[in-house]
């Protein structure tokens, strides 16, 4: 039925200015006056609600997904922390803390530093990594399978 005046109602609406520029461009892009393609998109939106609204989940499925998105962020803390304490291990933290003992050191000095230091830092690097990246067996140390295949793969 064409939109003749007995057959319509005038509503009205505050768009921002924003909102009515874009809709005009829209309804120049689909050759439609502004008035219709607002009532059409209005039409458009109401045919996607049902009256009726349901969560899309229950409670309790809600609390399972909190408690695992809790975890996992438990999980990633740990590692976080696992990560930060290896990196105050490293080369590299001992490298500021002897340079900061030592202002004005030369590079000879920091190396043989390092020489001197590499046992008391394996030692805590294996510890760390014992049952992650290294197994160890009596005297000897092996990859984990998963180790072995990374490196692989490399």
């Amino acid at each position: 039925m064409p939109e003749t005046a007995e057959n319509t109602q005038m509503a009205t609406t505050y768009p921002t200015k924003q909102q009515y520029r874009r809709w005009g461009e829209m309804a120049d892009k689909l050759d439609m006056s502004k008035s219709g393609f607002i009532a059409a998109m209005v039409e458009a939106g109401m045919k996607k609600f049902d009256e009726s609204v349901e969560p899309d989940k229950t409670n309790q499925e809600l609390r399972e997904q909190r408690d695992d998105l809790k975890n996992e962020l438990d999980n990633a803390r740990e590692r976080i922390n696992k990560l930060e304490d290896r990196l105050y291990h490293s080369d590299s933290a001992e490298i500021r803390w002897f340079v900061s003992k030592n202002p004005g050191t030369d590079f000879n000095c920091l190396v043989e530093h390092l020489r001197a230091t590499v046992p008391e830092r394996a030692d805590d690097h294996l510890t760390t990594m014992e049952g992650e990246s290294v197994e160890v067996r009596g005297e000897k140390l092996y990859p984990t399978p998963e180790t072995a295949q990374e490196m692989q793969q490399r």
